[in-house]
Order: C-alpha cells, then structure tokens, then sequence
C-alpha cells in the first residue's frame, strides 16, 4: 500500500466518504505525497510522454501560433508570453528558440513565464532552461502575471484537473464518491442525497441504470480566469489534451503508471490520473467572456500550421536514420490513430470587431 493510500484510507474512516474530485486532487497534488509533487512523470523513463517530448516540431509551430496571435494583435509590448502546466520545459524550451529566430526583438522586449504549482517541477523546469537568452519568471497562479497582453499555451493541462462523476442508480442522480468495503479496500459508491439537476450536461435524463457523466467545474474556472486576463488586456490562448467536441455520457476517468492503464484505486499518489476534457465546455466558458473559441483537432492544427513543411525541412538535413524518426513523429503528432485524432486543439482570442 502506497504511504498516500494510507492517508485517504485514515481519512475516509474518519470523515466517511469521498467525492471523485477530492480524490483526484489528494492523489496528484497532496503537498508531500501527491503524485505531481513528488516524481517526474514525464518521458521515457517516467508513466507518460508529452507531444513536446516527441519532437521539437510540436514546440516550433505552437511557438509560430503564439507569434501569429501576436502580430494579429498589433504586435503590443510589453506582453507575456506564457505556458501554464509546463511539465519538464520541454516546450518553452523549443518555442524559446523558435522565438529568437522569428523576430529576435520578440525574444529580447516580451517577458516569458512559466506558472507551475509543484516546486519540484519548477527545479527541474529551470534546469531545462537554464542558459537560455531570454529568463521566465516563474508564477504559480496567473494573478501574479503582469496586467499586460497575455500569450498562453497548455499542453495536457486540464485533463488532470479534478472532476465530478455522477452516476445513475435507483431514480435518479448521485455523486460518484470513494469509500471502503467491508475489507477497508478503497470503492466506488453512488454517495447519499440528490443531485441537482442543472449540474448534470444535456442527455443525462434519459441515461440508462449505471451511467456515469462527469462535469469540472475546477476546469471551468481555470478557464474563466484565463479568459477574464485576455478579454480584459489583449492576448490568445492555446491549449491542447485528450478529450472531445462535444459532451458525453461514460466514465473517462483514468490511471497511467509506466506508460500502461492500471485501476484507478490502485496506487493512489503513484499513478497520474486524467479524465478526458470536454472541449464544449471550456468554449462555453471562454465565449462568456467574450472571446472567440475555435475547436479543432491536433492534427488539423499541426498539418494547418506546416509540419509536414517542417519535417520536410528538418529531414534534407538528416540522415536514413533521422528521417524515418522524423517521419515516425508526423505519424505519432497527427496520425489519426495516434493522438492526431485524440487529442484536441482549443484557440481562444479576443472576439472580432465588426463594422
């Protein structure tokens, strides 16, 4: 048993069960034995890996996205250029370079900002980026960004924020919580009290005996706050993760450990947990601050922003070897059996004038 594990088992027998949300949030950002908090997940040696660890390619042409985002918006300095949900640097670390090649002004007058929440991660994120000609600063929240145009992206960022489940039993709604079974094994359970109706997406009322919907208002109010900084100051967003268009019923919730699927229950604090992001959503919450919201797929937006163009540019310079690694990470990136497909693309920008 895992020492975290432990500490929800202490936890649910003395305060009874607990919602899907507080689970989530116990296992991935408890301050000593949360899962993002205590290990570095990411790549080959660790449970998942990123797009940008797949090729600088995905780094290069989001960078591009921003730089366009920017011109369209008058080209405004001072402004922030920023990446929230960082994971190792990684990305910065190319969209830096990229950068400084696009318009060495851009690189030398924007400020650059990294908002991480585990202090682990940042060390590992400085050491990434140590040496680089222009610094970010590091925040932990966007309240502390300066109160200027904002340029932000996130990459698998919102699939690991906290959700709710519902799930159908009897005659109607109850929260999904965790509880113990009689052998004080951590348990789904359909918790007590109903649940308000207006919570629960479109379709729900006619969803059949054990369904399960989940909603994030945790997500939605990362967006809001988000979009409030851009509406308010100028800027765009960028963000990208697995998830779909349009609401759904059916439990996404989900635990990788060592690059494979493992029970969710299992190994609380060892395992990251993500469930996929509805898109609808966070468009939703956006478009209430008056932006403009564009949904698209990873591979239409990578394709649209020149990959194979990029690939092609990177492979005359290559050797056998090189190449079929590039041609592989084209496939991996885009391909829609890969995460061309799964993972979808969320641009937000300042609604267009008219008139």
């Amino acid at each position: 048993m895992t020492r975290q594990k432990d500490r929800i088992v202490d936890l649910i027998g003395a305060v009874g069960p607990i919602p899907v949300s507080e689970y989530m949030a116990l296992c991935l950002f408890d301050p000593k034995h949360g899962y993002y908090t205590t290990r570095e997940p990411f790549g080959a040696a660790g449970d998942f890996v990123t797009a940008p660890e797949i090729s600088q390619m995905f780094g290069e042409l989001v960078a591009v996205w921003l730089y366009q985002a920017w011109e369209g918006a008058g080209r405004p300095l001072p402004a922030t250029f920023a990446e929230i949900g960082p994971g190792r640097g990684t990305l910065m670390k190319d969209m830096l370079r990229a950068w400084s090649r696009l318009d060495p002004s851009l690189a030398a007058e924007a400020s650059f900002a990294m908002i991480e929440i585990s202090p682990r991660l940042t060390e590992i994120q400085k050491e990434t980026l140590a040496g680089q000609h222009a610094a970010p600063t590091w925040h932990q929240t966007i309240d502390t960004l300066p109160q200027q145009p904002l340029f932000i992206v996130g990459n698998e960022l919102f699939d690991a924020v906290p959700i709710r489940q519902f799930v159908y039993v009897g005659s109607g709604w109850r929260e999904r919580v965790v509880g113990l079974d009689d052998a004080d094994n951590l348990h789904f359970f359909a918790g007590a009290g109903s649940v308000d109706p207006a919570l629960l997406p479109a379709g729900a009322a006619n969803a059949p005996q054990g369904a399960i919907v989940e909603v994030a208002p945790a997500r939605a109010a990362l967006m809001a706050a988000i979009a409030e900084r851009i509406a308010g100051h100028g800027g765009a967003g960028l963000f990208i993760d697995y998830g779909h268009l349009e609401p759904g019923i059916g439990d996404t919730l989900q635990a990788v450990r060592r690059h494979d699927h493992e029970d969710v229950l299992a190994n609380p604090g060892e395992a990251d947990l993500t469930a996929h992001v509805d898109f609808s959503a966070l468009a939703a919450s956006a478009r209430a601050h008056g932006l403009d919201a564009e949904l698209t797929t990873q591979g239409e937006f990578l394709l649209g922003m020149g990959l194979l163009e990029r690939a092609g540019a990177l492979g005359a310079k290559a050797d056998d070897g090189e190449r079929q690694a590039i041609s592989d990470a084209v496939e991996r990136l885009a391909g829609p059996d890969a995460m061309g497909h799964l993972f979808k693309v969320m641009k937000i920008l300042p609604a267009a004038k008219t008139g």
